[in-house]
């Protein structure tokens, strides 16, 4: 791409087509899990599967992408989740594939999605000069947005209906083609400094620990991942079950499966339009007012579906969703590449990501017991009140602008408006 370099047009290239794996894994998953049962706690552990290794695996994964090669940690992973579901894809085919099957194809995509998502944040800053980040950024997300929804999401619901075993097989081919694009980058891309502790167990946990205390030292990424961890175990509640809400003849919607695909590519067409737009709206909000607006326009929005459950208005309310989603995505990653010290990125994003996703299989499984027990309604309305709380705590320590290269002791530089990380 231009002005980004070889190595990143074969990054970019790798991660728009595991990110179209991802979205037809995301939609078409749930929807096959609803053809095997109408039970709202088992659907809700098809993202539960997803995301818990995100709660037992995030940390090592941190410490293997400061420890290796980052391309090659997501070449590995690529090419695991790709036999996986390779294998989940031919028991569809040949008619014995059941909801626990389905949730370990399920689970070991999501394993190797740890290790493969952590190095692809660490790698992105060896590939770019600093300065683009904020575009490499853009352009990173504005792929996985068309992968995971625009393109992936309607593809998944034409799949569900015609072939499902291809929902499961489909994303294998796509993992194993971005394990391929990874060979095109050229050089070696260790942390510049890779950890001095040493092998074995011990000298990981000493690097996990570095990285944790670095973290907790840090208010304002301390805080970040606070308000992430609790907006995405809402988000996982609520979108947990929501198809049950939209889907079938007996929801409350009644949409078909391929309209909820269409939602979900008019969320994606929100999102590309967000990345693209994000530079522009940080220069007139500043980048803490930005990630504010844009949080509470998402967390408000969980209650259109619920207040206003009619059909069309679904659309118009995914798009806004998309753009301020994918705002704060472009700002939120790119602020943590800026401020956490290369030889630490791996392992501190991975604590981050710990605390910032590891809520999410919690989520999910709570959503889908609290709607077993007390109805959907009571599911989306927690979760929008859950969000609104976490966008107050992030309120509180975002200051207008936060930027700065690092100093030695662990303060942004002291430019007007910029936050002390103590």
């Amino acid at each position: 791409m231009a002005g980004l370099g070889r190595s990143f047009t074969y990054l970019w290239s790798s991660a728009a087509l595991s990110n179209l794996g991802d979205g037809v894994l995301k939609v078409g998953a749930p929807l096959l899990a609803v053809t095997m049962t109408r039970s709202p706690a088992q659907v809700a552990m098809v993202g539960a599967a997803a995301t818990l290794p995100w709660l037992l695996l995030a940390l090592p994964a941190g410490a293997v992408a400061d420890r290796m090669d980052r391309r090659r940690v997501m070449a590995l992973a690529n090419a695991g989740r790709a036999g996986g579901l390779a294998a989940a894809g031919a028991l569809a085919a040949s008619g014995v594939l059941n909801l626990w099957l389905m949730l370990l194809a399920v689970l070991v995509a999501g394993v190797a999605e740890v290790f493969a998502d952590t190095a692809a944040q660490a790698v992105l800053p060896m590939t770019v000069p600093p300065d683009r980040l904020a575009a490499a950024n853009g352009r990173v997300v504005g792929a996985q947005t068309v992968g995971n929804d625009f393109a992936g999401a309607p593809l998944a619901g034409v799949l569900v209906t015609l072939l499902p075993a291809a929902v499961l097989a489909g994303p294998a081919l796509l993992y194993g083609a971005a394990a391929l694009s990874l060979a095109g980058m050229r050089g070696r891309f260790r942390a510049t400094r890779p950890p001095s502790a040493g092998r074995g167990a011990g000298a990981m946990r000493r690097e996990i620990g570095e990285a944790l205390r670095y973290l907790w030292g840090h208010r304002f990424l301390r805080t970040l991942a606070v308000s992430a961890g609790v907006l995405n175990a809402a988000s996982a509640a609520y979108f947990g079950v929501l198809v049950l809400w939209l889907v079938g003849e007996g929801s409350r919607v009644g949409l078909e499966p391929g309209g909820y695909g269409l939602m979900m590519t008019a969320l994606a067409a929100g999102a590309v339009a967000g990345s693209l737009v994000s530079e522009r709206a940080v220069r007139l909000l500043g980048e803490g007012r930005t990630l504010v607006v844009m949080w509470m326009i998402s967390a408000l929005l969980y209650l259109v579906p619920v207040l206003l459950p009619v059909a069309w208005l679904l659309y118009p309310t995914a798009v806004v969703w998309g753009v301020a989603g994918a705002t704060a995505n472009v700002l939120v990653i790119s602020t943590r590449q800026r401020l956490i010290p290369a030889e630490l990125l791996g392992r501190v994003n991975s604590a981050y990501r710990l605390i910032g996703m590891g809520g999410m299989p919690v989520g999910a499984a709570l959503g889908g017991v609290v709607a077993e027990v007390a109805g959907l309604p009571v599911v989306f309305l927690g979760s929008a009140a859950a969000a609104v709380a976490a966008v107050c705590l992030i309120w509180r320590v975002a200051p207008v602008r936060i930027s700065g290269p690092l100093t030695s002791d662990h303060t942004v530089d002291p430019t007007p408006g910029s936050l002390s990380a103590h």
